[in-house]
């Protein structure tokens, strides 16, 4: 069974208006069947001339003086969508950051990434903890998740965070062990929902555990015993 690839990830972008403003910083973290693999993508980018609201900086503190020298989302989108090939787009409120996404990827003529590989954490904690809150900072508290290091926002470190939060949400780390990732289980729609999967079918049966001279002694020794014997009511196959 192929081995499920996600990348977890977040942006910060110049104000809220994903036609207008733009993506200054995305940071993503990827999973392999629910494992952090140490994989990271993170850059700053040069948001063209946009200059950050005051309401995001008061977010994310990220200066138009320190993106000046950054890159510009052309000269990143190829190493970007490189890193996220064949994987699942994970984010908190992930149509806040697809639409941003992929605003930025039509300018330049690429995508848009396809519905359907891309997860919403906010959809699914919403439906496990529909009394709320659901926030990343809740969610951190909800799994006993360290986030005393998160006083602003930053886009790796809120991806790092998330991915902790949604292995929690998915069963925890033990469930890389059980045979849901072998394809077996619940899985979760872009909306949080769940999508049930059929058990796995073995192959062929299993071969016969009792080997034919086992049962010939078991035999005789029923035989010994008399009629009165509990494994004559016994059928052993």
């Amino acid at each position: 069974m192929k081995a499920q690839r996600d990348i977890i990830f977040d942006t910060e972008t110049t104000g809220m208006d994903k036609n207008d403003d733009r993506i200054i910083e995305i940071g993503a973290v990827e999973l392999i069947d629910h494992f952090p693999t140490g994989r990271t993508f993170h850059v700053y980018i040069n948001a063209d001339g946009k200059t950050v609201h005051p309401e995001a900086l008061q977010v994310h503190g990220i200066t138009d003086e320190f993106l000046q020298d950054k890159p510009k989302f052309s000269e990143i989108a190829d190493d970007l969508l490189a890193f996220f090939e064949g994987a699942r787009w994970i984010a908190h409120n992930a149509a806040f950051d697809m639409g941003f996404i992929n605003v930025e990827l039509g300018r330049l003529g690429k995508g848009p990434i396809a519905d359907d590989m891309v997860l919403d954490t906010l959809a699914l904690a919403r439906r496990k903890h529909p009394m709320g809150p659901n926030s990343l900072d809740a969610l951190c508290k909800r799994y006993s998740i360290d986030n005393a290091h998160r006083t602003k926002h930053g886009a790796l470190l809120d991806a790092e965070l998330l991915a902790e939060v949604y292995i929690e949400m998915s069963g925890g780390r033990q469930a890389a062990f059980r045979l849901v990732n072998a394809g077996d289980g619940d899985q979760y729609d872009a909306d949080g929902n769940v999508r049930k999967l059929p058990p796995l079918v073995r192959p062929r049966p299993l071969a016969p555990r009792i080997h034919p001279e086992e049962l010939e002694a078991h035999a005789k020794m029923v035989a010994e015993i008399g009629d009165k014997a509990l494994w004559h009511s016994v059928a052993v196959e």
